[in-house]
């Protein structure tokens, strides 16, 4: 047997809907009627954490995407490879903490967004 799923369409008054969206609070609200109609357990994947500002993070993350940032850094340390760049231990240093700096701010973002960081 498959576990393919059919969408099932259901018309809400705003003030329905509005109830609703309460009563599930942070759980999408699908789930929040399938649980509540076929009494199926909560399944913890299908909770999202709450963002103050969802649109600003997306706005950060969207600007980091579309940086030259990682680019950048390819250059540094291809020029720092090269010798046309001084291969010292600070400038390597550097590099380094400048990548996990924005490894770090990505994860963050993608978290922060339900999103899942790749590995």
């Amino acid at each position: 047997m498959t576990d393919k799923r059919i969408p099932f369409s259901l018309r809400l008054t705003p003030e329905q809907r509005e109830f609703l969206d309460k009563q599930a609070g942070s759980m999408p609200l699908g789930t929040y009627i399938r649980q509540q109609l076929l009494a199926e357990q909560p399944n913890r994947r299908n909770f999202r954490r709450p963002i103050k500002d969802k649109q600003e993070l997306a706005k950060v993350q969207a600007m980091l995407g579309s940086s030259r940032i990682s680019s950048n850094l390819n250059q540094l340390a291809k020029a720092m490879n090269s010798g046309s760049l001084p291969a010292n231990t600070e400038t390597y240093e550097a590099l380094l903490q400048a990548c996990a700096d924005i490894t770090f701010m990505r994860n963050a973002l993608m978290k922060a967004l339900g999103l899942r960081p790749p590995k």
